[in-house]
């Protein structure tokens, strides 16, 4: 960390930010480095906002240390909030899936370093869904801050390798560049099931939420509930009057983790995923669609299964996959139609691999 010492330090950083037990920010400033900001993602920086949740400024309790939050008003920091800063670290454990909303946070954080002209420093963390590619690639007219890039809902990619995609593919607005330095993991390979030994953000608890979550996140656009407002979020799957499944439940408020669940207060029958996501993903090594195909041939009223469907879109990428639902594709005729763009996205990833791959 000797090129931080002298600098005014800004970190990107959350609850997963730590070095064994301890947090990022406590070890920096135990090396004498001046940390004068946190900027905070989705979560907060203590990662205890449920998701969707405004994420208020303030002070860090322990440190004093003013915290900037990226999500709410400004996804993107801004002028004002970078002056001074000499360096900015960006350390968060990602999960591997298009839609989860820290690697768009990373990407307005360079886009905006690169226009202020202040470096970057990603400390790289293994992917735990890092060991395929699947789902079908977004295209640009629908990015969103639930998918900014135009690759799989699956990219195979650490943040620091992502990082280096979005710099070298010229994905940051005006093509800016940013002054972008990856410290990359030891002894990680991408054919590694990395078990984080943090859970990333409040509805992904476990690693069987983290394996299921690429699979089930588009049912968030859908009628259907995925367990938030559960002890098992990403884990269950169903609606009142679901006629398939032996798994009850009823979704409730549960303060930092849902707010509003869909169906609270319902009880909702459907399916326990866990022993499935925990032991299929990792050994079929691909998003599993029978789930929303099953679901919604065998929803009741179809003009009803997309109660969002811009936001169904937004997490698939574009509206073919709605689309094609709709008109009655089968899990193998949808997965076909991916691997044009899959193929092509598979050679321009190989590019900036930091670490062996899984093929």
């Amino acid at each position: 960390m000797g090129s931080l010492l002298g600098k005014k330090v800004a970190v990107v950083a959350n609850q997963t930010s730590v070095i064994g037990k301890t947090h990022i920010v406590d070890s920096l400033l135990a090396l004498k480095v001046s940390v004068v900001k946190v900027f905070a993602p989705e979560h907060g920086f203590r990662g205890d906002a449920g998701a969707g949740e405004t994420i208020a400024d303030g002070k860090d309790k322990k440190t004093g240390i003013p915290l900037i939050s990226l999500y709410g008003k400004n996804k993107k920091p801004t002028n004002e909030m970078l002056s001074g800063i000499d360096i900015i670290v960006f350390d968060i454990q990602d999960v591997g899936a298009r839609f989860y909303t820290y690697i768009s946070t990373m990407h307005y954080v360079m886009e905006a370093a690169a226009a202020n002209k202040i470096p970057v420093i990603v400390l790289d963390r293994p992917n735990p869904n890092g060991f395929y590619i699947d789902g079908p690639v977004l295209q640009p007219s629908y990015k969103s801050f639930v998918g900014m890039h135009p690759i799989p809902v699956v990219h195979g990619l650490t943040v620091g390798e992502l990082a280096k995609m979005i710099n070298g593919e010229k994905w940051l607005d005006g093509d800016l560049v940013c002054d972008l330095t990856v410290v990359p993991c030891e002894n990680y390979r991408h054919s590694d099931h990395y078990m984080l030994p943090v859970k990333p953000s409040p509805n992904l608890p476990n690693m069987a939420a983290i394996y299921l979550y690429p699979s089930l996140c588009w049912f968030e656009g859908t009628a259907i509930s995925v367990g938030r407002g559960t002890e098992k979020p990403f884990q269950w799957i169903g609606y009142p009057g679901n006629k398939t499944g032996k798994q009850q439940y009823t979704p409730h408020d549960i303060s930092g983790v849902a707010t509003d669940p869909p169906h609270e207060g319902k009880l909702c029958n459907g399916h326990d995923l866990e022993e499935f996501g925990l032991n299929f993903i990792p050994s079929s090594k691909a998003i599993y669609l029978d789930w929303i195909v099953g679901m919604y041939e065998t929803y009741p009223d179809k003009s009803t299964f997309f109660t969002t469907p811009d936001f169904f879109d937004k997490l698939a990428g574009s509206a073919e996959l709605r689309k094609q639902l709709i008109e009655g594709k089968n899990a193998s005729e949808i997965r076909k139609s991916w691997e044009t763009d899959i193929s092509a996205y598979k050679k321009t990833r190989k590019k900036y691999l930091l670490y062996p791959d899984f093929e």
